[in-house]
């Protein structure tokens, strides 16, 4: 992991509430907040490891599809707390399919974790941001939300609308001094397919989980580098976080020459028909 610059290690503490912090890229930006100084909340479906675990890192039992763990988490936070400052709307799922392939199960359980998940944080702590007149909340998207290759519908789709709630929420804040930050990186190595597949039976499109975990497995870069950028563009006040070049140049290619953009969209999607019909 980059080392945190010293004079940024110094800045007062806050209080931080990570979703999905127990592993990944959320235990990566734990790992990172803590280095800060920061108190964190670490909320999961599952207990971080004590190997990776920091003694000062207090964990909560979140899934963040159940109003009640979310009521939990509030309740948490006004008795340890009494305020937030950082809430990281982290957790979350990978899947997709193509359109004829992928079945409604796969669509209403992404949609549930990736973006009812973040909807539903947001609007747990929105109030308490609102009257502090503060708080800044932080959503991990991806790529997929604004470059959409095939075989992902349902993934590009919900990420496309993390997008979305985060800008729409930031304008509906700012009057509040309430910032929020949509996070778009693109693939890196990470354990996200695999504890997918440990909430949920492996997706119908078998050749596009075998192209996925290709991508995620031959990724140049790894959570720490993706966390220690999500930090840099945080303190830069970004509001659209594009952490890794790939990110970057995909996005800017889409933007730039839509007609390149398109030819390499649809190159990828013949790749993904041929390995479907082997």
């Amino acid at each position: 992991m980059r080392a945190v610059p010293e004079e940024r290690a110094q800045r007062a503490s806050r209080r931080v509430l990570v979703t999905g912090g127990a592993s990944g890229l959320g235990a990566a930006l734990v790992e990172a907040f803590e280095a800060r100084g920061d108190d964190v909340l670490v909320c999961d479906v599952n207990e971080p490891t004590p190997a990776v675990e920091p003694v000062e890192t207090q964990f909560l039992r979140l899934d963040v599809r159940s109003d009640d763990d979310w009521a939990a988490a509030l309740r948490w936070v006004e008795e340890h707390w009494g305020s937030l400052d950082l809430l990281v709307n982290n957790a979350g799922v990978a899947g997709g399919g193509r359109v004829d392939v992928a079945t409604m199960d796969e669509w209403q359980w992404i949609t549930e974790i990736n973006l009812f998940g973040v909807v539903r944080g947001t609007r747990t702590f929105v109030s308490m941001f609102k009257s502090q007149g503060s708080g800044h909340i932080v959503n991990i998207a991806s790529l997929a939300g604004l470059v959409h290759p095939a075989g992902m519908g349902s993934y590009n789709a919900v990420k496309a609308g993390v997008v979305a709630f985060s800008e729409t929420t930031s304008h509906e804040l700012a009057e509040y001094g309430v910032r929020c930050t949509a996070v778009c990186p693109s693939y890196f190595r990470t354990n996200l397919i695999e504890n997918a597949r440990a909430l949920h039976p492996p997706g119908a499109d078998t050749a596009l989980d075998e192209l996925m975990a290709g991508l995620v497995s031959g990724a140049p870069l790894g959570p720490d580098d993706i966390a220690a950028a999500v930090i840099e563009g945080m303190d830069r006040g970004e509001e659209l976080i594009l952490p890794d070049e790939a990110a970057r140049g995909a996005y800017a290619l889409k933007l730039a020459d839509r007609a390149a953009y398109d030819e390499v969209m649809r190159k990828q999607a013949a790749r993904l028909a041929a390995m479907g019909e082997r």
